[in-house]
């Protein structure tokens, strides 16, 4: 939530009307992403690069897919992000698979 000083205050468990008000989100302020859960004294901190990144499936193509987000973290690691609603009726396995699909995607081309 936005405070109207424009700050962020701690989000409660909420749904959303669409994914897109939660990318615009996450995109505005990346210190949602957790990244202290992956080490608590040395937080990743990220920056948004790209939102709906086209990633290629082949050398030289054109971008097959879109990635909701691309961040870096201070490390200069990148953080592949997509956005998915709790009701989206696709089984988690055809989610899983996409995010594979763009990392290995993302490093070769």
């Amino acid at each position: 939530m936005l405070t109207e000083a424009r700050a962020l205050v701690p989000m409660q468990v909420a749904s959303f009307t669409s994914e897109d008000d939660f990318q615009e989100l996450l995109a505005r302020f990346p210190a949602l992403l957790a990244g202290d859960q992956m080490d608590s004294a040395y937080p990743r901190r990220f920056i948004l690069v790209d939102r709906e990144q086209p990633i290629a499936c082949e050398l030289g193509g054109a971008g097959r897919w879109s990635l909701d987000h691309l961040f870096l973290d201070q490390d200069g690691v990148p953080t592949l992000v997509e956005v998915k609603r709790g009701t989206d009726t696709r089984i988690r396995r055809e989610v899983v698979d996409q995010m594979l699909d763009y990392a290995a995607n993302a490093i070769l081309h």
